[in-house]
């Protein structure tokens, strides 16, 4: 007989956390297989296996280990009906070994990626991953959908759920290129098969989003700098944080809101970007120490520099909705300043990244900076952004020619 069970080992890894296994016992011999897990001990329960309350999302991990173990039980019965005495390396190949292309669950494997990038600190794709996966099932209704099921016609039907919920070209785009990257994902892991793609025959090209990137010219930003928050003084986070991002290389809300004072070093903000978790390097430049400095007397019994979080320690999901809770309120209060300025441009948050892109553009420097300052992968990601520059930022441009 073989015994199975959840555990967490008695030695830390180097981050001070214990790894979570699955131990498996036969004839005295025991082999444990990481689950790719680690936590605080106060953070395990040993009786139950599984993770306590104050682990982050672990409900979500508790039925991933939960299954994992149901699959290792599943394992050991197939032994048992195939009559076969096993060996534990037999049993850790048979548990390891990925499933076919025709059996593999959609589902399973969605969830595993979204586990994947938490994990490895990209928040912001994980985020799209997970939103995209509840939308996605909410639709068909199905949870125990194959990749073999996603047709193009389930697609379409899916483009006009969304429509249907006032979808927008640009919002929808997100959803298929999310489900698209699932799915060649799936193809290299040999879990779905080439033969049965439908993104040959279902275009996500044909979503073209409407609106176009919109971009401030320098004299624009320079009216921003100039704002008297005196004058505006409840316009004081949006008009600061407008300038740090514009400064940081157009850093993006969620990582300006999670930037704290150790980011700081050397005279260099270095921090990891929630949307790639790639690590960021950029100089302080004056306009940038000028808020830090404003927040250093304004806030300085806090670890963040920006007052964005509420307080310390909170979950991913509270982060979250603290996020998208103040992004509301600094795109209306970057809207007000524009107003007062009497900017015509759509200010938001996103504004910041377009309009440093576009500056440094028409300020000679070359494409291939340019893309490097914004974090991009590669030139040809850069190249599609900088072809979205609004017409007047180009007139304004050929102006300089006269």
């Amino acid at each position: 007989m073989a015994s199975v069970k959840i555990v967490q080992k008695d030695k830390p890894l180097k981050s001070g956390l214990f790894p979570i296994y699955l131990r498996i016992i036969k004839d005295r011999k025991l082999k444990r297989i990481s689950l790719g897990f680690s936590c605080r001990k106060d953070q395990w329960d040993e009786e139950k296996e599984v993770f306590k309350r104050n682990f982050d999302n672990y409900k979500k991990r508790n039925l991933i280990i939960t299954e994992a173990k149901a699959r290792a039980l599943r394992i050991i019965d197939d032994f048992t009906t195939e009559g076969k005495d096993f060996t534990l390396a037999q049993f850790e190949e048979r548990f390891r070994g990925r499933p076919t292309a025709q059996r593999a669950s959609l589902r399973d494997f969605w969830m595993e990626r979204v586990s994947d990038l938490e994990r490895s600190g990209k928040t912001g794709n994980a985020q799209v991953y997970e939103e995209t996966m509840h939308s996605f099932f909410s639709f068909t209704g199905d949870s125990d959908i194959k990749f073999a099921d996603i047709t193009p016609g389930l697609l379409g039907k899916y483009e006009v759920h969304l429509r249907e919920r006032n979808g927008t070209d640009g919002g929808i785009s997100v959803r298929m290129r999310t489900i698209r990257a699932l799915y060649n994902l799936a193809i290299r892991n040999r879990l779905a098969s080439r033969e049965h793609y439908p993104f040959d025959e279902y275009k996500i090209s044909q979503l073209k989003p409407q609106s176009r990137k919109i971009a401030l010219t320098r004299e624009e930003v320079r009216k921003i700098e100039a704002l008297d928050i005196e004058q505006y003084p409840h316009l004081a986070d949006a008009k600061h944080f407008f300038v740090f991002s514009y400064y940081t290389h157009g850093m993006n809300f969620i990582d300006v809101m999670k930037l704290k004072w150790a980011n700081i070093t050397n005279g260099k903000i270095h921090y990891r970007r929630s949307k790639t978790g790639a690590w960021q390097l950029t100089a302080i430049l004056p306009p940038v120490q000028d808020v830090l400095d404003y927040y250093e007397i304004h806030y300085p019994e806090t670890s963040f520099i920006f007052p964005f979080m509420g307080k310390e320690n909170l979950t991913r999901k509270q982060v979250l909705y603290r996020k998208k809770k103040m992004l509301k309120q600094i795109n209306r209060e970057l809207k007000e300043i524009a107003k007062a300025l009497g900017i015509q441009s759509n200010l938001s948050s996103y504004v910041t990244r377009h309009s440093f892109a576009t500056n440094l553009k028409f300020a000679g420097v070359s494409t291939e900076i340019i893309s490097e300052s914004l974090g991009h992968s590669n030139v040809k990601i850069t190249e599609t952004y900088l072809k979205s520059f609004e017409n007047n930022i180009i007139d304004e441009a050929v102006k300089k020619l006269l």
